[in-house]
Protein backbone atom coordinates (compact mmCIF):
# COMPACT_ATOMS: atom_id res chain seq x y z
CA UNK A 1 0.00 0.00 0.00
CA UNK A 2 1.17 3.28 -0.92
CA UNK A 3 2.02 6.09 1.53
CA UNK A 4 -0.51 8.26 -0.10
CA UNK A 5 -3.00 5.56 0.66
CA UNK A 6 -1.82 5.60 3.91
CA UNK A 7 -2.47 8.96 4.44
CA UNK A 8 -5.84 8.95 3.52
CA UNK A 9 -7.33 5.90 4.68
CA UNK A 10 -10.62 4.47 5.71
CA UNK A 11 -9.43 3.64 8.85
CA UNK A 12 -7.74 6.96 9.85
CA UNK A 13 -11.27 8.59 8.52
CA UNK A 14 -13.30 5.94 11.14
CA UNK A 15 -10.22 7.25 14.29
CA UNK A 16 -11.36 10.77 13.23
CA UNK A 17 -14.96 10.70 13.42
CA UNK A 18 -15.30 8.61 16.70
CA UNK A 19 -12.52 11.55 17.71
CA UNK A 20 -14.95 14.29 17.14
CA UNK A 21 -17.94 12.67 18.21
CA UNK A 22 -16.44 11.63 21.80
CA UNK A 23 -14.76 14.51 22.67
CA UNK A 24 -18.85 16.39 21.36
CA UNK A 25 -20.53 14.12 23.44
CA UNK A 26 -18.02 14.66 27.06
CA UNK A 27 -18.15 18.38 25.98
CA UNK A 28 -22.18 18.45 26.38
CA UNK A 29 -22.22 16.23 29.27
CA UNK A 30 -19.88 18.62 30.75
CA UNK A 31 -20.13 21.40 29.69
CA UNK A 32 -21.48 23.83 32.76
CA UNK A 33 -17.72 22.84 34.21
CA UNK A 34 -16.09 24.18 30.94
CA UNK A 35 -18.15 27.04 31.64
CA UNK A 36 -17.10 27.29 35.38
CA UNK A 37 -13.59 26.67 34.28
CA UNK A 38 -13.75 29.80 31.12
CA UNK A 39 -15.21 32.15 33.67
CA UNK A 40 -12.25 31.86 36.25
CA UNK A 41 -9.49 32.15 33.37
CA UNK A 42 -11.03 35.65 32.49
CA UNK A 43 -11.43 36.84 36.37
CA UNK A 44 -8.92 38.97 37.48
CA UNK A 45 -7.43 39.45 40.85
CA UNK A 46 -7.24 36.67 43.62
CA UNK A 47 -10.65 34.52 43.88
CA UNK A 48 -11.34 31.44 46.10
CA UNK A 49 -15.00 30.77 45.15
CA UNK A 50 -15.35 26.88 44.83
CA UNK A 51 -16.68 25.21 41.32
CA UNK A 52 -20.41 24.62 42.51
CA UNK A 53 -20.36 27.66 44.03
CA UNK A 54 -19.83 29.48 40.33
CA UNK A 55 -22.69 27.32 39.21
CA UNK A 56 -24.93 28.16 42.03
CA UNK A 57 -23.63 31.98 41.05
CA UNK A 58 -24.44 31.97 37.28
CA UNK A 59 -27.80 29.68 37.76
CA UNK A 60 -29.10 32.38 40.06
CA UNK A 61 -27.61 35.43 37.78
CA UNK A 62 -28.38 34.19 34.36
CA UNK A 63 -30.51 31.49 34.75
CA UNK A 64 -30.12 27.97 33.58
CA UNK A 65 -29.15 29.04 30.06
CA UNK A 66 -25.96 30.67 31.40
CA UNK A 67 -24.21 27.27 32.12
CA UNK A 68 -25.00 25.84 28.67
CA UNK A 69 -24.49 29.57 26.83
CA UNK A 70 -22.37 29.06 23.52
CA UNK A 71 -22.83 24.88 23.83
CA UNK A 72 -23.64 24.34 19.98
CA UNK A 73 -20.74 26.22 18.61
CA UNK A 74 -18.76 24.38 20.94
CA UNK A 75 -20.09 21.46 20.30
CA UNK A 76 -19.77 22.31 16.13
CA UNK A 77 -16.20 23.88 16.90
CA UNK A 78 -14.70 20.60 19.50
CA UNK A 79 -16.04 18.19 16.29
CA UNK A 80 -14.00 19.77 13.56
CA UNK A 81 -11.14 19.89 15.92
CA UNK A 82 -10.95 17.02 17.37
CA UNK A 83 -11.95 15.45 13.39
CA UNK A 84 -8.33 17.18 11.98
CA UNK A 85 -6.43 16.39 15.03
CA UNK A 86 -7.29 12.27 15.69
CA UNK A 87 -7.48 12.25 11.33
CA UNK A 88 -3.64 13.99 11.12
CA UNK A 89 -2.15 12.17 14.23
CA UNK A 90 -3.58 8.75 13.22
CA UNK A 91 -2.48 9.02 9.95
CA UNK A 92 1.37 9.93 10.43
CA UNK A 93 1.18 7.03 13.26
CA UNK A 94 0.09 4.48 10.20
CA UNK A 95 2.81 5.86 7.97
CA UNK A 96 5.68 6.01 9.96
CA UNK A 97 5.22 4.40 13.16
CA UNK A 98 5.10 0.85 12.79
CA UNK A 99 7.24 -0.04 15.62
CA UNK A 100 4.67 2.25 18.21
CA UNK A 101 7.19 4.40 19.71
CA UNK A 102 6.00 6.55 22.26
CA UNK A 103 8.57 9.22 21.29
CA UNK A 104 7.37 9.07 17.98
CA UNK A 105 3.96 9.28 18.98
CA UNK A 106 4.77 12.49 21.25
CA UNK A 107 6.16 14.11 18.14
CA UNK A 108 2.95 13.46 15.96
CA UNK A 109 1.08 14.30 18.39
CA UNK A 110 2.55 17.87 18.30
CA UNK A 111 2.78 18.06 14.59
CA UNK A 112 -1.20 16.76 14.66
CA UNK A 113 -1.89 19.66 17.34
CA UNK A 114 -0.41 22.41 15.10
CA UNK A 115 -1.98 21.32 11.93
CA UNK A 116 -5.58 21.48 14.09
CA UNK A 117 -4.26 25.17 16.09
CA UNK A 118 -3.57 26.52 12.41
CA UNK A 119 -6.75 25.71 11.09
CA UNK A 120 -9.78 26.05 13.97
CA UNK A 121 -8.21 28.41 15.74
CA UNK A 122 -10.43 31.33 14.91
CA UNK A 123 -13.11 29.36 15.77
CA UNK A 124 -12.25 28.95 19.57
CA UNK A 125 -11.54 32.67 19.72
CA UNK A 126 -15.31 33.09 18.48
CA UNK A 127 -16.31 30.63 20.73
CA UNK A 128 -14.67 31.90 24.17
CA UNK A 129 -16.61 35.19 23.22
CA UNK A 130 -19.91 33.55 22.33
CA UNK A 131 -19.60 31.75 26.38
CA UNK A 132 -18.84 34.64 27.78
CA UNK A 133 -21.58 37.12 26.24
CA UNK A 134 -23.78 38.51 29.11
CA UNK A 135 -21.10 36.82 31.63
CA UNK A 136 -20.03 38.61 35.19
CA UNK A 137 -16.90 38.71 35.43
CA UNK A 138 -14.91 39.88 38.96
CA UNK A 139 -12.62 42.29 37.89
CA UNK A 140 -12.78 42.20 34.31
CA UNK A 141 -13.39 45.63 33.08
CA UNK A 142 -12.96 44.09 29.05
CA UNK A 143 -15.45 45.59 26.67
CA UNK A 144 -18.45 42.60 26.40
CA UNK A 145 -21.08 44.85 24.79
CA UNK A 146 -20.29 43.27 21.37
CA UNK A 147 -23.20 40.59 20.81
CA UNK A 148 -22.74 37.61 18.42
CA UNK A 149 -25.21 35.99 16.59
CA UNK A 150 -23.03 32.99 16.11
CA UNK A 151 -19.73 31.73 14.67
CA UNK A 152 -19.92 32.89 11.28
CA UNK A 153 -21.53 36.28 11.85
CA UNK A 154 -18.38 36.27 15.34
CA UNK A 155 -15.74 35.00 12.89
CA UNK A 156 -17.09 38.21 10.16
CA UNK A 157 -17.06 40.65 12.98
CA UNK A 158 -13.79 39.87 14.88
CA UNK A 159 -12.23 39.70 11.37
CA UNK A 160 -13.54 42.70 9.98
CA UNK A 161 -12.69 45.04 13.10
CA UNK A 162 -9.81 43.40 14.39
CA UNK A 163 -7.64 41.81 11.23
CA UNK A 164 -5.93 38.12 11.05
CA UNK A 165 -4.49 38.92 14.34
CA UNK A 166 -7.92 38.85 16.04
CA UNK A 167 -8.79 35.55 14.45
CA UNK A 168 -5.47 33.73 15.53
CA UNK A 169 -5.35 35.41 18.98
CA UNK A 170 -4.29 33.06 21.24
CA UNK A 171 -2.32 31.06 18.26
CA UNK A 172 0.90 31.32 19.80
CA UNK A 173 -0.21 29.66 23.40
CA UNK A 174 -1.86 27.08 21.14
CA UNK A 175 0.92 26.06 19.34
CA UNK A 176 2.97 25.89 22.48
CA UNK A 177 -0.15 23.91 24.03
CA UNK A 178 0.19 21.02 21.38
CA UNK A 179 2.75 19.62 24.14
CA UNK A 180 -0.85 18.98 25.50
CA UNK A 181 -2.50 16.19 23.86
CA UNK A 182 1.07 15.00 22.90
CA UNK A 183 1.40 14.35 26.65
CA UNK A 184 -1.79 13.14 27.00
CA UNK A 185 -1.12 10.41 24.27
CA UNK A 186 2.60 9.48 25.55
CA UNK A 187 0.93 8.77 29.24
CA UNK A 188 -2.17 7.44 27.59
CA UNK A 189 0.10 4.79 25.25
CA UNK A 190 2.87 3.75 28.76
CA UNK A 191 0.62 3.48 31.19
CA UNK A 192 -1.51 1.03 28.64
CA UNK A 193 1.54 -0.34 27.48
CA UNK A 194 2.28 -0.80 31.23
CA UNK A 195 -1.05 -2.62 31.96
CA UNK A 196 -1.10 -4.74 29.04
CA UNK A 197 2.39 -6.55 29.81
CA UNK A 198 0.70 -7.16 33.44
CA UNK A 199 -2.61 -8.18 32.02
CA UNK A 200 -0.65 -10.16 29.32
CA UNK A 201 -2.70 -11.30 26.25
CA UNK A 202 -6.04 -10.34 28.22
CA UNK A 203 -8.18 -7.58 26.73
CA UNK A 204 -8.02 -4.07 29.00
CA UNK A 205 -11.67 -3.50 29.93
CA UNK A 206 -13.23 -0.10 28.84
CA UNK A 207 -13.57 1.12 32.67
CA UNK A 208 -9.48 0.81 32.99
CA UNK A 209 -8.96 2.04 29.50
CA UNK A 210 -11.17 5.09 30.66
CA UNK A 211 -9.24 5.28 33.85
CA UNK A 212 -5.63 5.30 32.25
CA UNK A 213 -7.58 8.24 29.62
CA UNK A 214 -8.41 10.50 32.41
CA UNK A 215 -5.22 10.14 34.19
CA UNK A 216 -3.86 10.51 30.75
CA UNK A 217 -5.31 14.07 30.28
CA UNK A 218 -5.21 15.13 34.18
CA UNK A 219 -1.07 15.17 33.87
CA UNK A 220 -1.03 16.78 30.75
CA UNK A 221 -3.47 19.69 32.06
CA UNK A 222 -1.81 20.09 34.68
CA UNK A 223 1.75 20.31 32.97
CA UNK A 224 0.78 22.91 30.78
CA UNK A 225 -2.28 24.73 32.69
CA UNK A 226 -0.72 28.44 33.07
CA UNK A 227 -0.02 28.42 29.13
CA UNK A 228 -4.12 27.10 29.55
CA UNK A 229 -4.89 30.08 31.26
CA UNK A 230 -3.11 32.83 29.11
CA UNK A 231 -4.99 31.13 25.95
CA UNK A 232 -8.41 31.40 27.25
CA UNK A 233 -7.53 35.73 28.10
CA UNK A 234 -5.62 35.89 24.52
CA UNK A 235 -8.70 34.74 22.85
CA UNK A 236 -11.20 36.41 24.95
CA UNK A 237 -9.56 39.79 24.19
CA UNK A 238 -8.00 41.14 27.44
CA UNK A 239 -6.27 44.68 27.39
CA UNK A 240 -4.45 45.01 30.72
CA UNK A 241 -2.88 48.48 31.59
CA UNK A 242 0.95 48.81 30.43
CA UNK A 243 0.49 46.37 28.36
CA UNK A 244 0.14 46.47 24.56
CA UNK A 245 -3.20 45.99 23.05
CA UNK A 246 -2.23 42.17 21.89
CA UNK A 247 0.59 41.56 24.44
CA UNK A 248 2.24 37.95 23.84
CA UNK A 249 2.04 34.92 26.30
CA UNK A 250 5.49 35.99 28.47
CA UNK A 251 4.41 39.50 28.89
CA UNK A 252 0.81 38.27 30.27
CA UNK A 253 2.19 35.35 32.41
CA UNK A 254 4.80 37.97 33.85
CA UNK A 255 1.96 40.43 34.33
CA UNK A 256 -0.36 37.84 36.07
CA UNK A 257 2.99 36.48 38.48
CA UNK A 258 2.65 40.78 39.42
Amino acid sequence: MSKASELFSYSSLVHAIAGGCGSAVAMSALFPLDTVRTRLQLEEGKTSRNTFAIMAEVYKQEGFVGLYRGLLPVIESLYCSNFVYFYTFHALKRIANEDKSVLRDLFFGMVAGSVNVMTTNPLWVVNTRLKMQGAKLQGNQHNTSRRYKGIVDGLAHVGREEGLTGLWSGACSSLILTINPAIQFMAYEAMKNQLQNVYGSQQLNSLVVFSVGAAAKAIATILTYPIQLVQAKQRHGHNYEGLPQKAGLFSIILYIIR
